[in-house]
């Protein structure tokens, strides 16, 4: 059966960057979704538009190459956490959400006129049930349980030159 794969904020590049298998470069079952209808997408939507407009456990990947940091304001937790609800929401469980954005540090993160929020290694702890159990009342991590349900487990990071790459897979009970 052929993977469901959702490309985000596709643009005029609908290249797959990212995999959990080596040998997987290649997309099976794709639906694109971007902004900009002069680039073709499958699906025309706003980001920051939520819900988005896809069934419950709809695709085994989401694949969001540079395009995250432009949606939603660094501080706005609430959408944040709404947004990465809505992938786990629509990911299979154990689907996987593969992202790249630019490095914290790199001079694209906070040049771009058009960015709004950055995401690093920090950022994904707060996606993660089992971190939040870890940390609070040890740390002086933030406690967002009260309105993040979901479920992110980081299953890669690291950066290198400008970007900082991730995947994280979606913890669900199936049924």
């Amino acid at each position: 059966m052929a993977k469901r794969e959702l490309l985000l904020g596709c643009g005029a590049n609908k290249t797959k960057r990212m995999s959990v298998e080596a040998d997987d470069f290649g997309w099976q079952n794709l639906t694109t979704l971007d902004i900009n209808p002069d680039h073709k997408p499958g699906v025309v939507w706003d980001l920051t538009q939520l819900p988005l407009p896809f069934l419950d456990n709809s695709f085994d990947e989401i694949h969001a190459y540079e395009v995250l940091e432009h949606t939603g304001q660094q501080g706005d937790y609430r959408f944040f956490f709404r947004q990465f609800s809505e992938f786990w929401r629509i990911l299979q469980p154990d689907g996987y959400l593969f992202a790249t954005v630019p490095a914290y540090d790199s001079l694209w993160a906070w040049g771009d006129p058009s960015h709004s929020r950055i995401i690093n290694q920090g950022t994904l702890s707060f996606l993660s049930q089992k971190i939040y159990e870890q940390d609070i009342g040890k740390t002086t991590m933030s406690d967002f349980r009260y309105l993040y349900k979901a479920d992110f487990q980081c299953v890669f990071s690291e950066v290198s030159d400008d970007n900082f790459r991730f995947v994280l897979q979606a913890i669900k009970q199936e049924g």
